[in-house]
């Protein structure tokens, strides 16, 4: 017999303010972590002090946040419906990807011989579009083909396919279905299959889908029982002790930057996925989930207005983001002596990021205004 849940239309629940700030900061987190030779990235950010950094939380809370859409028009239009919906929504980020794709690629080849930056092509994986380009353009449609910079879009849209088959099994099997994207993250942590990338690739999509299914999982639980998970005190502090230990090691590395780097990568390493990256990035997750209130007076302040506006489109202020960190990134290289740059750039980059946030969401709320 079909529960009450999946007998009544659902609907969305109210939008959650701490979901638009959190994805904000991962914007501002994600800039800085491209802007190479900031102190920003190496100092200012969640990830230089822990196991983990702002994509697992990107693609977690963006399996959630797809999964209670897809799960609410499910109930409402059919599986099927629902199921074109997000395939629809992929093929748009797919389209995204390859249009960031040519931009990207434009542009660095511009800056090699332009600035000029020798070997900044090959430095950043760009040769193929560069000496073949008609062998980088199918590779890149077909998600192969994917040098810095181009590795995190193709994990979403991968996943995104994948998200109807996976609500479908969670339909059936409960929380059971996570053995099935378990197992493939499994498989590559024992170096059994990879992703068939052309080259070496930051974030191995069949590793790297197995957080988005994560947060799937719990957006779906979150719109049938009205909360994604509930505070356990002994959980609450085995999720502190792991954050505390991952900014302990952090803080060790740096000390003596040869401390065991070999398991380290193994069990936490980005490409990968590493299983403690992994817990360490849901521990981070659940902390926030359970300890964050869902509205709260410093959420009203107008710098965290301004993060949950970056939140809420996230998808171009990332675009933006990654232009700026790498032009960012080149202005450190090429005034490597000049301390004013760093700070200077830094500022400046965050306001855009922020003041891009607020400036679609104002053209988004004003009417439109029909002239006769």
């Amino acid at each position: 017999m079909a529960s009450a849940a999946t007998q009544r239309p659902l609907s969305r629940p109210p939008r959650d303010l701490r979901l638009d700030i959190i994805r904000g900061w991962l914007q501002v987190s994600i800039f800085g972590a491209h802007a190479v030779g900031s102190s920003f990235g190496a100092y200012g950010i969640h990830a230089a002090w822990g196991l983990s950094d702002s994509s697992e939380q990107f693609l977690f809370l963006s399996g959630f946040v797809l999964a209670s859409v897809h799960t609410a028009k499910a109930s409402r239009d059919g599986a099927l419906a629902a199921a074109r919906d997000i395939w629809r929504r992929a093929f748009r980020l797919w389209l995204v990807h390859l249009l960031l794709f040519l931009m990207t690629g434009a542009l660095i080849l511009w800056a090699e011989m332009g600035i000029p930056l020798p070997g900044e092509v090959d430095r950043l994986g760009w040769g193929t579009l560069a000496h073949q380009p008609l062998v980088a353009l199918p590779g890149a449609m077909l998600l192969l083909y994917m040098p810095v910079y181009m590795d995190i879009l193709p994990v979403f849209v991968l996943s995104m396919l994948a998200l109807p088959g996976f609500l479908w099994l969670v339909q059936r099997f409960g929380a059971a279905a996570l053995l099935a994207p378990g197992a493939v993250w499994g498989g590559v942590q024992f170096d059994l299959w990879h992703w068939p990338a052309w080259m070496g690739t930051g974030l191995e999509p069949l590793a790297w889908q197995f957080v988005f299914m994560i947060g799937a999982w719990f957006g779906r639980r979150a719109l049938l029982n009205g909360a994604a998970i509930g505070r356990v005190n002994g959980v609450v502090v085995a999720a502190a002790a792991l954050v505390a230990f991952g900014a302990a090691l952090s803080i060790a590395i740096r000390i003596e930057p040869a401390f065991d780097i070999g398991l380290i990568w193994t069990l936490a390493g980005k490409t990968h996925l590493g299983p403690v990256a992994l817990l360490h990035a849901l521990a981070l997750a659940y902390l926030f989930a359970v300890l964050v209130p869902k509205d709260a007076a410093w959420m009203h302040h107008p710098l965290a207005q301004a993060m949950a506006a970056a939140g809420r489109h996230s998808l171009d202020v990332f675009r933006t983001g990654l232009f700026l960190a790498w032009g960012f990134t080149v202005a450190y290289r090429l005034m490597p002596g000049a301390w004013w740059v760093d700070p200077v750039l830094t500022l400046l980059g965050v306001s855009i990021l922020l003041g891009q946030g607020l400036l679609v969401d104002r053209r988004r709320m004003t009417p439109v205004l029909v002239t006769r």
